[in-house]
């Protein structure tokens, strides 16, 4: 449990490596998070049929849902920017190719190759061993606390 809150444990840091795992349960906790509140706006009267939805008719459980929505989007927006970051590190790439892919998200038709292209450099596995952006994480001890620690010692180097 504590891979999916090491991105919010390295809230600002841009530099070194995250892992594959570290990544992607940090989007899988999103994924929930965000699923949780669409159910919760489901029940509170917002119902997926409905072409154009009538907001007087929902009640106090919607607008809970939209807040947990509106509050995680706020607490992990910076935090998910920085894991990708990170990821982008441990395959010995720049954070600024991800400024490269959201630009080119916005060109038709390119933005599906760009997105399929980003979506394998965050499937694959890191570089083996060291690379300019720091240790390599795989290797590191499986505690959280340990890794983080790992990684403040090593980038003081």
């Amino acid at each position: 449990m504590d891979w999916v809150f090491l991105p919010f444990q390295r809230y600002f840091e841009l530099s070194g490596r995250s892992t594959r795992r570290e990544y992607w349960l940090f989007t899988l906790f999103g994924v929930v998070v965000y699923a949780f509140a669409t159910v919760l706006m489901v029940i509170g009267g917002l119902g997926l049929d409905d072409d154009a939805p009538d907001y007087s008719r929902v009640d106090a459980t919607f607008w809970f849902g939209v807040a947990v929505a509106a509050l995680y989007a706020l607490i992990s927006f910076i935090p998910s920017i920085t894991v990708v970051v990170r990821r982008l590190h441990d395959r010995d790439l720049s954070g600024w190719w991800y400024l490269g892919f959201i630009l080119v998200g916005w060109v038709p038709l390119i933005n599906l190759v760009a997105g399929l292209v980003f979506l394998v450099q965050l499937l694959l596995g890191g570089n083996t061993g060291s690379n300019r952006f720091g240790p390599d994480p795989r290797y590191q001890p499986l505690d959280a606390a340990a890794t983080r620690q790992t990684y403040h010692d090593a980038m003081r180097r």
